[in-house]
């Protein structure tokens, strides 16, 4: 009885005792790749959930039951969105209602490389307005380590609301890997970092609610905002480190893929990367720069990570200019020839452009005159800035009128096969003809 009177009395107690009945309201800002999963698999597991977006479009496609994200299952969201268990809205006053609230927002960088956090602090404000005795806010958005103490917890404490006593914050970033066919928002493992000890355990007691995974607690926001970094500054320095074996093999006439597929074979000490024609997506391009800008605060240069990074980000060039060396060969000059590039997303089976390389390779081809065409059967069209890309039907006659085929995106949806017996040369930056017998096209790889 005197161990039930001191719990009670514990910090979060009622929110803990909501978030076991399950009678606590969920909130989520931000309703994109990260946001909308995590809302479906809160609903899913009992919640109510409110999504919040400031783009009114999104709401009314929630609302509406249509899905715009390819990591959720559309049959899922329609009967939530029916049921009343998920619903969208613009209007953050109605954080008011909710217990718990995650900011999934938008992280990016700005024109100077520099980490552009106006999302969360704009979150952290509207959050603020309407924060309220026993709640807990969840930051999932990746950014430099510091900013959940620093940046977050001194716009919520402005309201006179104390952290830890009055309110629970933590970091738990996200881990979406868009197309993963096994792993997903709900069996991903899931790593909490509170402000407080009990911060972490609220925070971890609501996701082992929600998803499937394990929960790992660390000491506070900082260890996993750092965590989240070093997972994709390591996939970031390893692919730069495939991408100039590649160039190095193929200026010593050796084949990097089988090069790599050799070293597999060791069961100890080696982990395969691949070489590719640059790195995409809202992950692995932008998180080291969170990390080098917080490091110069510590006058400290993280040298390996810059050089990774400008060698990764020199690889569309080097892929346009293998591709003018190629047709070179045979006669004919980039200028003026016509190139069909297959792939517009920054990995295969997905719908979603952002910092694709096959972008900038195009701009580049562009900017040599070619003629240069787009094919993917996931991205009908593409608008961003001044660019402005219709893609074309992949038919036997473009394929085969084509100076050049260039295979930017290895989609599982192509005919490799029949590509290559249509073209006369093919440029395969991933690989993805390597099992085709006997081609009658000319095939060079990166």
């Amino acid at each position: 009885m005197i161990e039930e009177t001191v719990a009670t009395l514990q910090p979060g107690a009622a929110l803990t005792d909501r978030i076991n009945n399950k009678s606590a309201v969920l909130g989520v800002v931000g309703l994109g790749y990260v946001g909308l999963p995590l809302a479906v698999e809160k609903a899913k597991a009992g919640y109510r959930v409110i999504g919040f977006d400031v783009q009114a479009r999104r709401v009314d496609m929630v609302n509406q039951g249509q899905n715009y994200i390819g990591d959720v299952v559309d049959q899922e969201l329609k009967d939530l969105v029916a049921s009343g268990q998920l619903i969208a809205t613009t209007d953050y006053s109605q954080i008011a209602r909710v217990d718990a609230v995650a900011i999934c927002v938008p992280t990016p960088l700005d024109k100077y490389q520099q980490p552009d956090i106006s999302y969360v602090v704009n979150s952290s404000k509207q959050i603020a307005e309407f924060l309220h005795s026993e709640m807990l806010v969840v930051l999932e958005s990746t950014t430099y380590p510091g900013t959940t103490e620093e940046v977050v917890m001194p716009i919520l404490e402005a309201t006179g609301l104390r952290c830890g006593s009055d309110f629970f914050l933590a970091f738990s970033p996200e881990r979406v890997d868009p197309g993963n066919k096994y792993y997903h928002t709900k069996n991903t493992p899931k790593v909490v970092g509170g402000v407080t000890k009990r911060c972490t355990e609220i925070a971890a007691t609501l996701y082992a609610h929600v998803l499937q995974g394990e929960i790992h607690q660390v000491s506070s926001p900082k260890v996993a905002e750092m965590e989240k970094i070093l997972e994709n500054t390591f996939r970031n320095i390893n692919i730069a480190l495939a991408n100039e074996m590649a160039i190095l093999c193929n200026k010593m006439e050796i084949d990097v893929w089988e090069v790599i597929e050799a070293a597999k074979t060791k069961p100890y000490g080696f982990m395969p990367f691949y070489p590719g024609p640059g790195l995409g997506g809202h992950c692995i391009p932008i998180d080291p720069f969170y990390l080098t800008w917080k490091a110069r605060e510590y006058d400290y240069h993280t040298r390996l990570i810059e050089i990774a990074g400008e060698i990764n980000n020199s690889m569309p060039e080097y892929v346009v200019e293998k591709a003018a060396s190629f047709l070179n060969r045979f006669g004919k000059p980039l200028k003026g020839a016509k190139i069909l590039m297959l792939g517009l997303a920054y990995k295969k089976d997905i719908d979603d452009p952002r910092e694709s390389p096959a972008v900038k390779i195009y701009h580049l081809l562009r900017e040599r005159l070619a003629e240069v065409s787009v094919n993917d059967p996931f991205i009908p069209s593409y608008k961003f800035g001044n660019t402005h890309i219709t893609t074309v039907e992949l038919n036997a006659e473009r394929l085969q009128t084509a100076d050049l085929v260039l295979i930017t995106t290895d989609h599982s949806l192509y005919d490799y096969s029949w590509i290559c017996e249509q073209a006369q040369l093919v440029f395969d930056t991933r690989n993805a003809t390597r099992q085709v017998a006997a081609p009658r096209a000319e095939i060079i790889h990166i």
